[in-house]
């Protein structure tokens, strides 16, 4: 059975009815406790937690399904919680490519993956994307709120995301990375494994 693309309300839906997709039926159901906390909008924790992070990771898709992966970040906070059910993510000029623009148009659909540094908890929100220009960030008080800007950095737009589902993700992914530990942190500055 191929996969098929489903909004994140319907997603949601179903993981709340406990119903099971084929790989679940394979490797077993998640806990009670692992469905309930998918929610359709952002509860206090989410909210506060997208209120610290000066870190996300968003992903997009184009109108054939080939994605994209952006790294984003600022001072903590930078990504604004309007309300429970909305966020409003500036855009600072970067590569100029606008890959992930050029997909929203395509396929509003977006994944948001929050970081705090040494917190191994994250959050994730997912739901649909609109651009908002500069004027309308300006209407909003939004300004950018970067560390180190360069020369180029400049407020250039922003997205408007209504949220559909979100829930704070479990820590193992990053303790089996060992992301934040100091150890490994101070010997890639070090030694980097890789160089540019």
């Amino acid at each position: 059975m191929e996969g098929t693309v489903e909004d994140g309300g319907q997603r949601r839906k179903s993981i709340e009815a406990g119903a099971a997709n084929r790989y679940q039926e394979r490797f077993g159901e998640p806990s009670e406790r692992a469905r309930l906390k998918v929610a359709d909008r952002m509860d206090p924790y989410v909210q506060e937690f997208v209120r610290h992070a000066p870190f996300a990771v968003m992903s997009t898709a184009d109108g054939d399904g080939r994605c994209d992966a952006s790294p984003r970040g600022g001072h903590p906070g930078f990504v604004k919680v309007l309300d429970d059910r909305r966020l409003l993510l500036p855009d600072v000029r970067g590569n100029k490519l606008f890959q992930s623009y050029d997909n929203i148009d395509a396929n509003p659909n977006v994944g948001l993956i929050f970081f705090i540094p040494g917190v191994d908890y994250t959050a994730r929100v997912n739901g649909r994307a609109r651009v908002v220009d500069e004027e309308d960030l300006k209407a909003r008080g939004i300004s950018m709120e970067i560390f180190n800007p360069d020369d180029e950095a400049a407020l250039l737009q922003g997205l408007l995301i209504e949220v559909e589902e979100s829930y704070p993700h479990c820590p193992r992914a990053l303790k089996f990375s060992r992301l934040w530990d100091e150890g490994v942190i101070a010997g890639n500055k070090q030694d980097p494994p890789v160089s540019r």
